[in-house]
């Protein structure tokens, strides 16, 4: 099975505990936004990078593809590791196997997994700028019910009791990787990820008012995304990012196809970027990279996001497809983005395959 294919066949099972509305936080506060906490840049300092070990059998059936894709999700914490401490979820019983894959800059917490997906499932850190971190809920329901777990949706409680840190719950169901952030105060989200019964049953401005209160945030961007066509509703992570406040980087293609409704998606969400302003009234300025065409992988569900990069301390890690004169491009200009930062271009093709990338497989804690 893969995130990019709608998976409405896949089986429910077991039960998430989802604190919908109700405050874990001490002292009664229900949000990040009103206990003056903020979801910050990925481009700030950061103390490590959250990873999660994929072992769900349910999901991957095929075990040599699963061993293969293990070994992706190690190449790309060891390539974050030679820039910051890396932390890998896993159950103990899986840390032997591990830790011959991994560098020593790798370290392995006994908080089970069952699949990759730490972007969504993992743990969301905020700040309060005073040195104060905490942990943001957003309530992982398996993408809207559509997928088996047992384990992931209890992951970012259990990593908020391990470190000792407070959790804010405004009540919103979601994922991290369907909503951008510039860390002052905008963000960017597809209204089929959030705006969608299989998460939230409120209104628009019910989810928005959650949504902003979850990340610390004053102004939302809206667009329409497409519900059903993947398994995340069409994360925007995929698509667009702020690479600072007032620039974001986009990936689309040189033409809108009017019967691909994944074109047709991401022209609008490009005009719309392109006429919004954000939560300091600068208009935002659109930056875009190329589509990768002459891929290894021929698959109509795999991914090839070169936008699903990654931002540690001191280095982009983003992924190449085969495409030798896409791939160039796309690391010259996440270069000329981030001056100072060394671009390190992986072959993450397990991970494309079952819809994501390496942004999906990550989650950052800002340094304090």
């Amino acid at each position: 099975m893969t995130r990019r294919q709608s998976l409405l066949s896949a089986a429910v099972a077991g039960g998430l505990s989802v604190l919908g509305g109700r405050a874990s936080a001490s002292g009664g506060t229900t949000s990040a936004k009103a206990a003056g906490f903020w979801y910050p840049e990925e481009t700030d300092p950061h103390e490590r990078t959250f990873m999660q070990w994929p072992v769900n059998r349910r999901v991957y059936r095929d075990g040599a593809f699963l061993s293969d894709l293990q070994g992706t999700i190690a190449d790309i914490a060891n390539a974050i590791a030679e820039f910051e401490p890396v932390v890998m979820l896993a159950a103990a019983e899986h840390h032997p196997a591990i830790r011959k894959l991994v560098s020593s800059n790798v370290q392995l917490w006994d908080i089970p997994t069952d699949d990759l997906w730490c972007r969504d499932s993992g743990p969301s850190f905020v700040i309060d700028g005073k040195g104060g971190l905490a942990l943001t809920q957003s309530n992982f329901t398996r993408w809207g019910n559509k997928q088996t777990h047992e384990h992931d949706g209890k992951i970012a409680a259990r990593v908020a009791e391990h470190m000792g840190l407070q959790v804010f719950n405004a009540g919103l169901v979601g994922e991290a990787g369907g909503v951008e952030t510039d860390g002052h105060g905008t963000l960017i989200a597809h209204a089929s990820t959030f705006v969608n019964r299989n998460r939230n049953k409120g209104s628009k401005a019910e989810i928005e008012r959650m949504l902003l209160d979850t990340m610390g945030a004053d102004k939302m961007i809206w667009a329409p995304g497409i519900k059903g066509a993947d398994i995340t509703d069409y994360h925007i992570d995929a698509l667009a990012r702020f690479v600072k406040p007032g620039l974001v980087l986009i990936q689309i293609g040189d033409e809108v196809d009017p019967d691909d409704p994944w074109s047709v998606a991401a022209a609008d969400t490009y005009d719309i970027l392109e006429a919004a302003t954000d939560a300091e009234g600068r208009a935002l300025e659109l930056v875009e990279l190329p589509e990768p065409y002459d891929i290894r992988v021929d698959s109509p569900d795999f991914v090839s996001s070169y936008v699903n990069y990654y931002v540690c301390n001191g280095a982009v890690i983003a992924a190449e497809f085969g495409d030798k004169e896409a791939d160039a491009e796309a690391a010259e200009i996440l270069a000329d983005l981030y001056p100072g930062r060394e671009v390190v271009m992986l072959n993450i093709d397990s991970v494309g395959e079952v819809g994501g990338g390496i942004h999906c497989a990550t989650h950052e804690q800002p340094k304090v």
